[in-house]
């Protein structure tokens, strides 16, 4: 196991591998609840997509551990769900088949371009200074997910401001909603507060953050996976941690659903109806390109942002992004490994799978190698028989640990020179916008915009990456996709 994960030359072992692939799973388990409740909006049977879920999640997963050796994660992503469901199936018109023949489509189009060296190409093309920010805003990122999860922000917005409910138009009149109320959108006029410290999943939230800070600064093995369990343990006699073990889903029942999704992205109801219509052709393209856009820069983002923080991806991996072939770093093969996942996933029946973010708890509780992925993996395959015990950890005990994990990636952002506006500038709205718009790629974009602004106004349009001004190029043309969908 040494020889294979190569621990040593990586400065860890396998007790630290495991606990790290704890932190990651549990950090991230969400997915196996949340998931099911999206895409089951869109018509998929819950219990299938709960099962798809594990599936496509073990087997990515397994492939990053086992052919890249790298600690990284990967499950469906949560926005391109919402994506999937709300945009391309509600919005558009799309059954739940056709948007998971998009999918396919959009994983083969993944590894095309990872094949073809295109994604290592727009890796070589971000400037440094961005490459910094995006490290330093997946810290605000995370850490804002912590913040959430934990409890201690509230949203009021009044009744003007909201927008849609259920993916429809607002209509004050409308009192009663079938099946009542899954998705409210608002509009600015939205405003935070901090929680009342009086309810007892904020003040467990806040005992955690504060058992984490201690068993970290304390420099204590296992710091994040042990202050999860213990914050858990809390938990039951404050009534926040739930002991109730009633299956959530039925592993008989979810094997007898999947028979409904596995493959029904090439039935008569997908991949053969959804170019029938020539009318919808360019519709379908669009769709394409907006779901590799932002699961190709979510990866991106989560790479550079903790490979390049944690020494994961050495200077040699990002020195030979331009001159290596085929798959001779842990870079290139991770970057494969992510894009034959969303295939995978598709084909099972979940929408695109991409690498968390939240590998970054395992990471920060020593993960360094294949091992955390393949004992994440492992622990997808054996939620299938233990989720009721897996739901028992409630979010305000691994909030924590994601808030922790958001103060260390931040420190990226003091490699920026903050005194000169053109890096500061772009390295804000990359790392700010990536964190408080709640998506990776919008940060990505935001920095690539203004990196070029700036770099035209200037007079100083050559020193910008023929990829960079592609890829910036793309972003606006997907904004203006998404305008228009």
């Amino acid at each position: 196991m040494n020889n294979f994960f190569k621990l040593k030359a990586n400065n860890t072992s396998v007790s630290t591998e495991v606990v790290a692939g704890f932190t990651t799973f549990f950090a991230m388990s969400y997915i196996l609840f949340v998931n099911p409740q999206i895409l089951s909006l869109a018509g998929m049977p819950s219990q299938a997509v709960f099962l798809a879920t594990i599936i496509a999640s073990a087997i990515g997963t397994l492939v990053m551990g086992l052919f890249a050796n790298v600690p990284y994660a990967l499950a469906p992503g949560m926005g391109l769900n919402a994506f999937f469901t709300y945009t391309v199936v509600f919005a558009l018109g799309y059954s739940w088949q056709q948007a998971l023949a998009l999918v396919f489509i959009c994983g083969v189009f993944n590894i095309f371009i990872t094949v073809t060296k295109i994604r290592k190409l727009i890796i070589v093309a971000i400037p440094e200074v961005l490459q910094h920010a995006i490290g330093g805003g997946i810290g605000v990122f995370v850490g804002y997910i912590g913040l959430k999860n934990a409890g201690l922000l509230n949203f009021t917005s009044d009744a003007s401001n909201i927008l849609s409910i259920n993916g429809a138009t607002y209509n004050a009149a409308t009192t009663h909603f079938k099946g009542g109320v899954s998705s409210v959108v608002t509009g600015g006029g939205i405003v935070p507060a901090l929680s009342n410290f009086t309810t007892p999943g904020v003040l467990l939230a806040v005992i955690g953050i504060v058992l984490m800070v201690i068993l970290l600064v304390k420099k204590v093995p296992g710091a994040v996976l042990i202050g999860i369990v213990l914050t858990t343990l809390i938990g039951v006699p404050m009534g926040v941690t739930s002991t109730h073990f009633a299956a959530s889903a039925s592993l008989g029942n979810s094997f007898a659903q999947l028979g409904t999704t596995f493959g029904a992205a090439f039935g008569p109801h997908g991949m053969s109806t959804l170019f029938s219509d020539g009318s919808h052709i360019l519709l379908s393209l669009m769709t394409i390109f907006a779901f590799c856009f932002s699961d190709t820069f979510d990866t991106l983002g989560t790479f550079i942002g903790t490979g390049r923080r944690t020494g994961i991806f050495s200077d040699s991996d990002m020195q030979k992004l331009e001159t290596s072939s085929g798959f001779s770093t842990r870079l290139d093969r991770a970057l494969f490994a992510d894009s034959i996942a969303t295939s995978i996933g598709a084909v099972v029946g979940t929408s695109n799978t991409t690498t968390y973010v939240e590998s970054a708890a395992g990471i920060a509780a020593g993960g360094r190698t294949g091992l955390t992925a393949v004992t994440v993996a492992v622990l997808f395959l054996i939620s299938s028989f233990f989720a009721p015990l897996i739901s028992v950890v409630p979010t305000q005990a691994t909030a924590p640990a994601l808030l922790m994990v958001g103060v260390m990636m931040a420190s990226s952002l003091k490699e920026i020179n903050w005194s000169d506006l053109t890096e500061a500038i772009p390295a804000f709205m990359a790392s700010i916008v990536m964190g408080l718009i709640y998506n990776i790629s919008y940060g990505i974009a935001a920095g690539f915009i203004f990196y070029c602004l700036i770099k035209i106004v200037q007079g100083k349009w050559r020193q910008i990456h023929p990829v960079l001004a592609i890829a910036t190029l793309g972003f606006i043309l997907n904004f203006v996709i998404l305008a228009i969908l």
